[in-house]
């Protein structure tokens, strides 16, 4: 089977009080060059990640064990939350298409991966969110508004446990479904679905959880027009940091698989990268 792992990262591992993850390594992926791609998530087998455009553009499969890269769809708004269905076999992404009066409408669209078989899950809309909050089994967390929200079936409310008018962002549920993570004022936190026990995390953009205990996310910075430095990093719940990647590497928006053997991240510059945990 050929290796498709380029290039393996130098790789020292950076830790303010505890190592949180054993990483192995740190790896490029030869995936196709073009400035202009970027990570949009890994399957939770770990055999393959999604690419998208910076724009979110378009959405392609890179299978890791052989290199094959398959492209899925050219539609806009395809690389924005993706979704992988828990056995790998298919992908639900967004197509954002315009209407005669301009007015911006998205549908969604599941597609299974071995046959290429498409069928449309929500038709044209103008209110994704709504739309998809009426299908939701599980709770749903998301963003309206700024405000961080919370659906159980078809009951939406907003949560904003640091209270609102603040901008939340990225918010996820855990795995167990017990706890929320998101970042709003400058800081990433953690609160229980129901909106109590509101903790603080650290100081870093975009988290992930990596399981129920450890968050994972990018420490970036800038000089106020572009990002100058940026690594991935790792935190546990009780406050507990290490930098996966080091300065070689502006590593941005990490990925992780359902198993936690791999975390996948991406560039400015286009570049992919694999961190292996053992």
């Amino acid at each position: 089977m050929k290796k498709i792992l380029l290039l393996a990262v130098a790789f020292v591992s950076v830790m303010a009080s505890a190592q949180v993850l054993n990483v192995e390594s740190v790896e490029k992926l030869n995936i196709p060059q073009n400035a202009d791609s970027k990570i949009a998530g890994i399957s939770p087998d770990g055999s393959y990640v999604l690419i998208t455009s910076q724009s979110n553009e378009g959405l392609a499969k890179f299978d890791l064990a052989t290199g094959k890269f398959t492209a899925l769809t050219q539609a806009k708004g395809a690389g924005y939350n993706v979704e992988i269905s828990a056995d790998s076999k298919d992908v639900t992404y967004r197509e954002v298409t315009y209407a005669r009066d301009k007015s911006r409408l998205t549908s969604l669209v599941r597609q299974d991966l071995a046959t290429a078989e498409k069928s449309t899950i929500v038709k044209s809309t103008r209110d994704m969110q709504r739309a998809r909050t009426k299908q939701a089994v599980a709770p749903v967390v998301s963003i309206q508004n700024g405000e961080l929200m919370l659906t159980v079936g078809t009951i939406s409310k907003v949560l904003s446990p640091n209270g609102q008018g603040l901008s939340y962002l990225w918010p996820s549920l855990s795995s167990d479904g017990s706890k929320i993570v998101y970042y709003v004022s400058g800081s990433v936190w953690t609160c229980n679905v129901d909106g109590t026990n509101v903790t603080r995390v650290g100081n870093f953009h975009a988290p992930k959880w990596y399981n129920n205990n450890v968050v994972v996310g990018m420490n970036d910075e800038d000089d106020g027009h572009v990002v100058t430095s940026s690594a991935i990093v790792a935190y546990t719940l009780d406050g507990k940091k290490q930098v996966l990647t080091n300065n070689s590497i502006m590593a941005m928006y990490p990925y992780v698989s359902a198993d936690g053997s791999k975390i996948v991240c991406s560039t400015p510059t286009g570049e992919a990268y694999l961190i292996n945990i053992k």
